[in-house]
């Protein structure tokens, strides 16, 4: 008989968020495990886990709103946009006054074009495995819609924020945009959700 199980895991920054759940897999040895929401190698924060009869609930899980607390460093942005990426251009480090004015423009619906390093197929091929082969990969741009985004902090050159956004919302493209819309550049340090 097959269990049915809902737990909620606490993701480490610095490892998957499938072999984060390598301990749960070995408690429920031969059933099925899953998860809503994959974060980042670098990210933290919670992960919905299923278990059993309680995998068939992932399109239910996975369409929810996500929180995150997301720590942009301007000045430099990799290719990842994250910081196991390397740096492929630099920028100038914007005042607090600017970020401000800015921040409120991204509320709303939008499109949104995803990282190159994400796990979305193009052309029936995850992006980052062709990205890391040197292959050009062109990402369409799809809407996703942030619901809110709240300045908490910044100094030199960090700028935290708070966001609440749909499904399909990449932070490290968002961390991205705002920094290309203060005519710099800049990149993700960490993201908790």
């Amino acid at each position: 008989m097959s269990s049915f199980s809902l737990l909620l895991e606490c993701k480490e920054s610095g490892v998957t968020s499938f072999s984060s759940l390598g301990r749960t897999k070995r408690e429920h040895r031969g059933e099925k495990v899953g998860h809503a929401g994959t974060l980042d190698k670098f990210a933290s924060g919670l992960m919905i886990v299923m278990v059993g009869g309680a995998t068939r609930l992932n399109p239910v899980f996975s369409t929810f709103d996500k929180r995150y607390r997301a720590t942009l460093s301007f000045g430099e942005v990799t290719d990842t946009l994250d910081p196991e990426g390397e740096v492929i251009a630099t920028g100038p480090i914007p005042e607090r006054d600017d970020i401000l004015r800015v921040l409120p423009g991204f509320v709303g619906r939008q499109m949104q074009v995803p990282p190159v390093y994400s796990a979305l197929h193009v052309d029936g091929k995850r992006a980052y495995v062709e990205a890391r082969k040197g292959n050009a990969v062109e990402m369409e741009a799809r809407e996703i819609e942030i619901y809110s985004l709240d300045f908490i902090s910044y100094e030199d050159g960090v700028l935290v924020f708070d966001t609440r956004v749909s499904k399909g919302t990449y932070i490290r493209s968002l961390a991205r945009d705002i920094a290309l819309s203060l005519g710099t550049r800049g990149h993700l340090i960490a993201l908790e959700r």
